[in-house]
């Protein structure tokens, strides 16, 4: 059956979305953070008060499963992450609360799949201030052909020269296992026999595990790890990465931030964006 394209425009929510202070420390380790990041890990470590990724937002603020019923029946097995935006507005509180409302702003033909774009906003429900927002597109590979608008593709324009910065970071065999423990069950990520009907040998790791990889390099290098610097990123997804590959994340610095490129084993690139800071260089 046919995704519903009537679906543009469909919503979910107001739902509200909590976090804690474990939920912060579970979420930095299933990033890789560790020993060396007690600020992010720790919530008892002695003149260190506890901080929060700002990569985090995506865990209360990517709802793709609520909105997705919208547009019909699909073989989830081939649903992939393509791209992933967060704007922030400030730093995450270590326990916090939002209602979050999430919209499907595109579906578009790309002849071999159908690429559907969810915006979401996070609001204080108190205030009714903006947190942050995310916009996320996934890839359902097999959907596409219906004969509709292909969509806009932004490229990002890596730097001819060499990176500012370039740092690799190891994944373990098991950390998708270890990130899912953050709310994201797909068993494209666990599930063996799923994955290879989703024509991969072995599950693979989270997209949004390689965007807080990611994130923790660029939250390092370009902001001395204060998240109050840390204003927006955005991430396209190249090739999936498998659980136990070596991340590297090369740093192009720019006047308010920075284009980056994550690579994998065999040097194939798996993300590239740019990210906004405060203060730039």
């Amino acid at each position: 059956m046919p995704l519903n394209i009537a679906a543009v425009g469909a919503v979910a929510g107001p739902l509200e979305r909590f976090w804690t202070s474990t939920d912060c420390l579970l979420y930095a380790l299933g990033i890789g953070a560790g020993e060396e990041d007690l600020a992010f890990t720790t919530e008892n470590t002695e003149s260190v008060a506890q901080q929060v990724y700002p990569t985090f937002a995506v865990i209360p603020g990517v709802t793709i499963p609520d909105v997705m019923t919208h547009v019909g029946p699909y073989d989830r097995s081939k649903l992939v992450h393509a791209e992933q935006s967060i704007e922030l507005a400030g730093p995450l509180p270590v326990e916090g609360r939002v209602t979050v409302t999430s919209r499907i702003t595109e579906i578009a033909d790309k002849g071999s799949g159908a690429l559907v774009r969810v915006a979401t906003d996070a609001v204080d429900p108190d205030s009714g201030d903006l947190r942050f927002r995310c916009v996320s597109s996934v890839f359902i590979r097999g959907e596409g052909g219906f004969g509709g608008p292909r969509g806009e593709s932004v490229r990002i324009e890596v730097p001819d020269r060499e990176p500012d910065h370039r740092v690799t970071y190891p994944t373990r065999r098991d950390q998708a296992l270890l990130y899912r423990l953050s709310g994201d069950r797909n068993p494209l990520h666990s599930d063996p026999a799923f994955a290879r009907r989703g024509g991969f040998s072995r599950p693979i790791l989270h997209g949004l595990c390689t965007y807080g990889f990611t994130g923790r390099a660029l939250l390092a290098f370009l902001c001395d790890n204060d998240p109050a610097r840390f204003r927006s990123m955005h991430g396209r997804f190249t090739s999936p990465v498998l659980p136990g590959d070596q991340l590297t994340v090369a740093i192009w610095r720019q006047d308010d931030g920075a284009v980056f490129e994550t690579r994998a084993e065999g040097e194939r690139v798996v993300l590239v964006g740019q990210c906004r800071t405060e203060g730039g260089r």
